[in-house]
């Protein structure tokens, strides 16, 4: 019986294109993940002492990833962040009564939680999670949070992609041109505290994607 003569040069081409093929496999597996990672958004809702972005501070910032069909990847702890009296005392009414109301006013006094901590605290989450600028800030009417974000935590907004999903853009629409649609979106319990407010946001853009984008 003849038995093909095995040779050095056979075996590392053996193990060579085996190698290879590995290595193709690994690639197309990182690119993938990393394609699915790049689709993840990146959730924030703030709670302000006003919306006048010259005289208004952040008091409440919460942060959660979804993956792109809107399923929770990882949520940040939500921070109360302390301000001086002289700013409390600055709110306007509206603030006053509601923040007064959710506990939120005598969190932010009793917060030890300084602005450049929660933004440290808060880049450090979204790099665990996403690569620099491939992910959009998402939320309700989230170009306000966004300019409050890029006055007060320029190094968490750098992270980020320039563009942004904003929920309260998606529910106009629906509104004009999905009016039966419209009439069956969630009711917000409207607590004004971050972490309630931006869970109800993904549910409601959960509500348009199942309604509306099928």
């Amino acid at each position: 019986m003849n038995f093909p003569l095995i040779t050095s040069r056979t075996v590392f081409r053996s193990v060579l294109g085996r190698s290879c093929h590995l290595i193709k496999l690994l690639s197309r597996k990182i690119a993938t993940s990393m394609t699915m990672e790049s689709r993840r958004l990146v959730w924030v809702d703030l709670e302000m002492t006003g919306l006048d972005i010259d005289k208004c501070h952040i008091i409440e910032m919460a942060c959660l990833i979804t993956d792109e069909n809107l399923n929770i990847v990882a949520e940040a702890p939500d921070l109360v962040i302390h301000q001086p009296n002289s700013v409390l005392e600055a709110m306007d009414k509206w603030c006053v009564k509601h923040h007064g109301e959710s506990g939120l006013t005598a969190a932010v006094k009793a917060s030890k939680i300084s602005l450049s901590e929660a933004e440290k605290t808060f880049l450090e989450f979204v790099k665990q999670y996403t690569q620099p600028k491939q992910c959009q800030l998402a939320g309700n009417s989230v170009h306000a949070d966004k300019k409050f974000l890029d006055k007060y935590m320029p190094q968490f907004m750098d992270h980020l992609h320039y563009r942004i999903v904003d929920v309260s853009t998606v529910k106009e629409l629906c509104r004009r041109w999905y009016p039966e649609v419209y009439k069956q979106v969630p009711q917000k319990k409207e607590n004004h505290r971050a972490l309630d407010d931006i869970k109800e946001s993904i549910v409601e853009l959960q509500f348009y994607k199942k309604m509306i984008f099928k």
